[in-house]
């Protein structure tokens, strides 16, 4: 059984072999597709909408992990859902009625997720962490695959598990952002238990199964 669950980010996929690069990071061990959605408001970049998503759902039925870097996520979540998303991750950082959002996504059978930038802290989420599957703690500013891992972000995975914990609850802790052979050992120590990686999957010098199996062996 695998340690983590890897979330392959499809951001630094190359799109003209979309479903070669998805078959073959899934045989060598990805657990999950991730979608990094973007507008170019909330974050400095444009990217990907729900037709990926559909398109990632003719490929495989693995789980669909959708983070929403978007203003106004709550607009667009009924179209990421239809499309074929798992689990919809918004951020605590822009939606005034975070809670009700996120209603809403379970309402349209998602589970739920919500995202810490590196400048949020930890207490951000309290109230809603009851509600939450997924917390996603970014260890880069978001909007760029290929960033420096933020080292703070190991005291943040701890503050989380132990609110976690603290209400017995059965969320998961995903780190994104600068994961490697180098950064992953002490993300994991800390409690992290999904890791997404773009850059470390999709562009590693020896191939997709060669990056997929060091960051399964960091940790092995």
């Amino acid at each position: 059984m695998n340690k983590f669950i890897l979330s392959g980010s499809i951001l630094s996929a190359d799109f003209c072999k979309l479903e070669e690069e998805i078959n073959t990071a899934l045989e060598a061990g990805m657990d999950w597709i991730h979608v990094d959605v973007m507008d170019g408001s909330f974050v400095p970049n444009i990217s990907m909408g729900p037709f990926i998503v559909e398109t990632c759902k003719k490929i495989t039925d693995v789980p669909i992990n959708v983070h929403l870097m978007i203003e106004h996520p709550e607009k667009h979540i009924a179209a990421f859902a239809k499309a074929g998303a798992d689990n919809l991750t918004i951020h605590i950082e822009n939606n005034n009625n975070v809670h009700r959002t996120l209603q809403e996504i379970q309402a349209l059978g998602c589970t739920t997720g919500i995202t810490l930038n590196p400048g949020t802290p930890t207490w951000a989420i309290k109230d809603v962490l009851p509600f939450i599957d997924l917390v996603l703690l970014m260890s880069v500013n978001p909007g760029f695959s290929g960033q420096k891992f933020i080292p703070h972000t190991i005291n943040k995975v701890i503050e989380v598990k132990e609110m976690i914990d603290a209400i017995d609850s059965h969320a998961v802790i995903q780190v994104d952002g600068g994961m490697s052979v180098e950064t992953l050992p002490a993300i994991y120590q800390a409690g992290a238990r999904n890791i997404v990686a773009a850059t470390a999957v999709f562009k590693h010098p020896q191939g997709i199964a060669a990056g997929i199996k060091a960051l399964r062996d960091a940790v092995a």
